[in-house]
């Protein structure tokens, strides 16, 4: 009795220490649960309800260290209590974005809740995500959801399985292991790529499942690192700092885990200020969504292992944008879409279309039938493909004038 009574007070001393600690812990003590996700081209979203209030869709983001909250009327709106005012780094460099410190929060997410979770809440709201997906995203989840446990993420089916604590010992059928490196709460493997031109690089790459390139790879961390004759000055993607600028092109392949990428679309953003926090982690690069995407995987932040093997899609071919034309959401309740950028030299630009022109129909189907990531798969479904495009061109940025036409362009690969 006194055994059975000792290891009972244990148990519950246990319980009581494990939830005063922060983290994301399992509600019931079950041995998995399994979380549904949005997967928007590879990214994913999840519901997220912050002190009990409706859930807003996150973005799980293993490249980033903090929890955000991309808007400070909504945190004011949600009653959120700050402590200190902070200053982060766009991943441009530049001006510092200010921002909320809001230290203790719960963060549930129906079976799984983030105890005592520090929130860093934008001063100014960041929407862009939402033009640039045609989602609402309110923040992103870092590096806090995977600290303490080991999380399944599998594309294919849209779904998480979260693993406790007394689970580590997990190990993936099929699956290839390899080690990770855990640095300031991000996670880096080690790649091996078969440049278009130069030599074979080894590299250090983070792993940013919220950020939707495939490959990436910073030329200012390496000399080996060189530009392949055939690429396209383009917008990268969207950032905290704005928007992302550099070239676009194509590497022979990818190896990692004993798996052997062909032909991986490949971003080499301009270096910037920023450039020296990516000098300093002696990192290279990062492998992003388009090619996390195309896998199953497990991470395993407290053994530092990461398990890999291939997806559905895994073989199919990463195909780029075959018209020209940068497609971004009206921030408005209607769906509305509009052309965010139009590349030099594209069918797009050739066929007369400009920035800020309105998309009322896509191939004779109205815009509110569309998402933007059927959108953004139909602009790279097949060459020589015709796509129509009815649009509406305001006049010295009046709403109330306007010109309607339909242009017509043809799709054509680039890379």
């Amino acid at each position: 009795m006194i055994r059975g009574g000792l290891l009972l007070l244990l148990i519950l001393w246990a319980q009581q220490l494990l939830a005063q600690v922060p983290g994301f812990f399992i509600k019931e003590g079950s041995k998995k649960v399994e979380l549904p996700f949005i997967n928007s081209n590879s990214l994913i979203l999840v519901p997220v309800s912050i002190n009990g209030h409706p859930p807003l869709h996150f973005l799980l983001d293993t490249g980033v260290k903090a929890n955000l909250l991309f808007s400070k009327t909504l945190g004011d709106s949600l009653g959120l209590s700050y402590s200190r005012r902070i200053s982060i780094l766009g991943a441009d460099g530049g001006s510092p974005i200010w921002a909320q410190a809001s230290p203790i929060n719960t963060l549930d997410l129906g079976e799984v809740e983030g105890r005592l979770q520090s929130l860093v809440v934008l001063e100014e709201d960041f929407l862009e995500l939402e033009a640039v997906i045609g989602i609402p995203v309110y923040g992103i989840l870092g590096y806090e959801f995977f600290k303490y446990n080991a999380v399944k993420i599998d594309y294919d089916q849209a779904k998480l399985t979260f693993f406790p604590p007394e689970n580590y010992g997990l190990k993936g059928v099929f699956y290839q292991k390899l080690p990770i490196s855990l640095e300031d709460g991000k996670a880096y493997i080690p790649v091996k790529v078969s440049q278009a031109k130069g030599e074979r690089l080894k590299a250090k790459v983070l792993i940013d499942t919220g950020a939707n390139h495939g490959l990436l790879l910073n030329r200012e961390t390496s000399s080996q690192i060189v530009l392949p004759d055939r690429v396209l000055e383009s917008q990268l993607g969207q950032s905290l700092g704005g928007v992302v600028y550099g070239s676009i092109g194509r590497v022979k392949g990818l190896s990692f885990g004993g798996l052997w990428l062909q032909e991986v679309l490949t971003s080499f953003p301009e270096e910037s200020a920023y450039s020296t926090f990516i000098q300093a982690s002696q990192r290279n690069g990062s492998i992003g969504a388009e090619v996390l995407g195309k896998t199953k995987l497990i991470l395993d932040y407290p053994h530092q292992k990461f398990f890999i093997k291939r997806g559905a899609t895994f073989y199919q071919p990463f195909e780029f944008d075959m018209s020209g034309l940068v497609i971004k959401k009206v921030l408005t309740k209607e769906k509305r879409f509009y052309i965010g950028d139009v590349r030099e030299g594209s069918p797009a630009q050739q066929s007369g279309l400009m920035p800020f022109d309105e998309i009322l129909k896509i191939n004779s189907v109205p815009i509110e039938f569309w998402e933007i990531e059927s959108v953004v798969k139909l602009l790279r479904s097949e060459e020589g493909r015709e796509i129509t495009l009815e649009i509406r061109r305001y006049l010295n940025n009046d709403l109330q004038q306007f010109t309607d036409m339909s242009i017509s362009l043809q799709l054509k690969k680039q890379l």
